[in-house]
């Protein structure tokens, strides 16, 4: 067997990814065509996906997101939802997701009247639908944005739909400029109905927006938190000497950390997959997994992301199983749903495939 066949077969579980940016090329050349949208740069399968891929690998957050214009065009009916929330369940299980947490900002899609209840239940049924299906276990994460100032009705909405599916409450959209804190309402809020937080931080700004997320907003996981390195001390060698406060503190509680390699690259948070801290990190013992982030923008799946750390930070086998353990104790999703994965899906998913290897001789 490849590392690939090894790395698609075991069972993962991807906790950051974007519903909207993570639609088919295929699809979103179908919808337009049935929407009469006229706005799309090519009607050719593989050219889009590269158009797509190449627009958002421009090393900066605000230009990668510049995509998303396209595929939230497509996602303004019920019908175009659920179809693009039942096709992600479809390619988790392509990919050997076993759980998936996916997120989205419902308000990005009123632009043609629907309401906010409207686009979560059709997000919602796509989802069971793709369950039913495919066997995949899965929650919805909520995003409000930090350019916008209704933060606190988005975390209303997340807190209705906490028993039909949602499992958390999010801060998405460019971090420059917007602080977390801006948005406290919201985060106390979903703290006081203790309800689950993920807060993108750390990824275009600094470790302030990470000290923020947690300790202005007390958000329970961290998106990105790429930028953590700049509260250690390095040696000539680049071994970490000493740790300041945060990221000792993120250490100490296990908060665990939502780490994206090859979007970090796309969006300039890091220059290049070499100088990515994940492997810093893990090597520390802080709680860190794979995601994928935004699969059609950075033309990922979770498989190509374990991969990378295969060949570039020489991650082995059990450290994939480790990482994805991590990732399902980092789950929104209940405590008994959580320890039910891991040792019935995770656990045996594992040990048989390094039976298989040992039969080959791998």
């Amino acid at each position: 067997m490849t590392i690939e066949e090894i790395l698609q077969t075991v069972p993962k579980v991807l906790l950051h990814d974007h519903l909207d940016g993570g639609l088919r090329a295929k699809t979103i050349i179908e919808l337009a065509e049935k929407e009469n949208y006229q706005k799309l740069p090519t009607k050719d399968e593989k050219e889009l996906a590269e158009w797509f891929h190449r627009g958002a690998n421009k090393g900066n957050l605000v230009e990668y997101l510049q995509g998303f214009e396209h595929t939230c065009a497509m996602m303004q009916t019920k019908e175009n939802l659920e179809r693009i929330a039942y096709e992600m369940m479809e390619d988790m299980k392509n990919d050997g997701v076993v759980y998936v947490e996916t997120r989205f900002a419902p308000v990005l899609h009123l632009e043609k009247g629907l309401y906010y209840d409207d686009v979560m239940d059709a997000v919602l049924s796509g989802l069971e639908k793709g369950k039913q299906d495919f066997g995949v276990e899965y929650g919805l994460i909520v995003c409000a944005m930090r350019n916008m100032t209704n933060s606190l009705e988005i975390a209303e909405l997340a807190v209705n739909y906490r028993n039909r599916g949602v499992v958390g409450f999010d801060l998405a959209g460019e971090e420059g400029g917007y602080p977390p804190k801006k948005h406290i309402e919201a985060f106390q809020f979903i703290q006081r109905e203790n309800f689950n937080i993920t807060i993108h931080a750390g990824e275009a700004f600094g470790k302030e927006s990470i000290w923020q997320a947690l300790q202005y907003c007390g958000s329970h996981r961290i998106g990105h938190a790429t930028r953590l390195t700049e509260d250690m001390v390095f040696d000539e060698n680049g071994k970490v000497i000493a740790m300041g406060d945060l990221a000792q503190y993120i250490l100490d509680k296990r908060i665990p950390l939502e780490i994206c390699l090859l979007s970090n690259v796309h969006t300039g948070a890091v220059d290049k997959l070499e100088n990515h801290p994940f492997r810093t990190l893990y090597d520390k013992k802080f709680r860190v997994f794979l995601n994928t982030d935004d699969r059609l923008m950075s033309d990922t799946t979770l498989t190509k992301e374990y991969k990378i750390a295969a060949e570039i930070f020489g991650i082995t086998l059990d450290d994939v199983e480790k990482l994805n353990i991590n990732a399902m104790k980092s789950a929104f999703c209940n405590y008994d749903k959580r320890i039910e994965i891991i040792y019935n899906k995770i656990k045996p998913g594992y040990q048989k495939i390094r039976e298989k290897l040992l039969a080959l001789g791998n």
